[in-house]
């Protein structure tokens, strides 16, 4: 969570409280509110489908309130009048029905005249990973490195799976949402992002890949991409803020168990 975004809607809130405001203006904070933090308050990137599809369901939740009782529907309307009969409000009215329709316009303008721009360079669907990273202030060299639970495989299979199941529960907690219950990239968030995930699926993606590599690219995430990435970044977080080490290595355990394929093997003296 973004805790400063938090700790803002927060403060509003606070204020409204102890200004005692009407019900209209606590509905409309409410609304707001609640945009910001799905907006802005989460680290992981919320795709735009998701955010109306929330808000939908609060502004059916918040009208729902506010006309439960002849009271609140009573408290919700005075102010309404108010603003359309009392002749103070006649500028500020007349500016606001201007302001509506020409605001709904402006938004569709802008989104129907977006400007279609070839990227500055090709993009590389698997970059290049380094030769090193830092994850939880501990160095890994991903050319040595090795999953450190792919050879209980066959020395010890009851921990092998014990391994698999937690990566399981790690990875339907977690990626799901975008990445689907199949591993076939089609989650619930898919139709929001661009590019959409990884088909973990398919047999020409991380069986082509070292389990190194999708070690980098789960801690790492988006911001952790090179350049050559762009300019269509993933949206995928640094999950190394989230999980653990051990937690990341049991995630690419069970992506290779699940789809019933084999990492790539090591390249002596090659970069993956």
């Amino acid at each position: 969570m973004n805790l400063l975004v938090v700790l803002a809607v927060a403060v509003v809130f606070g204020l409204l409280r102890f200004r005692r405001t009407n019900l209209l203006t606590w509905a409309l904070a409410w609304w707001a509110g609640i945009y910001v933090l799905i907006r802005f308050g989460f680290a992981a990137p919320i795709p735009s489908s998701v955010v109306s599809l929330y808000m939908g369901i609060v502004t059916i939740a918040i009208l729902a309130y506010v006309t439960s009782s002849e009271e609140r529907r009573e408290e919700i309307a005075g102010p309404l009048v108010r603003f359309m009969t009392d002749k103070r409000y006649t500028t500020l009215l007349g500016a606001t029905v201007v302001a509506i329709p020409a605001l709904a316009a402006a938004n569709v303008y802008v989104q129907m005249n977006v400007p279609l721009e070839p990227p500055l360079f090709s993009r590389t669907v698997h970059p290049a990973s380094p030769s090193e990273i830092t994850v939880h202030d501990k160095k890994i060299d991903l050319n040595a490195e090795e999953n450190p639970f792919l050879k209980l495989q066959a020395s010890n299979p009851d921990e092998f799976r014990k391994h698999v199941e937690n990566g399981r529960r790690v990875y339907y907690r977690n990626c799901v949402f975008c990445h689907g219950d199949n591993l076939a990239g089609n989650g619930m968030f898919v139709h929001g992002l661009d590019p959409i995930p990884t088909n973990f699926a398919d047999a020409g993606t991380i069986a082509m890949l070292r389990d190194t590599f999708l070690f980098w690219r789960i801690s790492k995430g988006g911001p952790g991409l090179p350049e050559e990435a762009g300019p269509w970044d993933t949206a995928m977080p640094a999950w190394e803020k989230f999980l653990k080490d051990e937690e990341i290595w049991e995630v690419v355990t069970f992506l290779y168990d699940f789809t019933g394929q084999k990492p790539r093997g090591k390249e002596e003296g090659h970069a993956q």
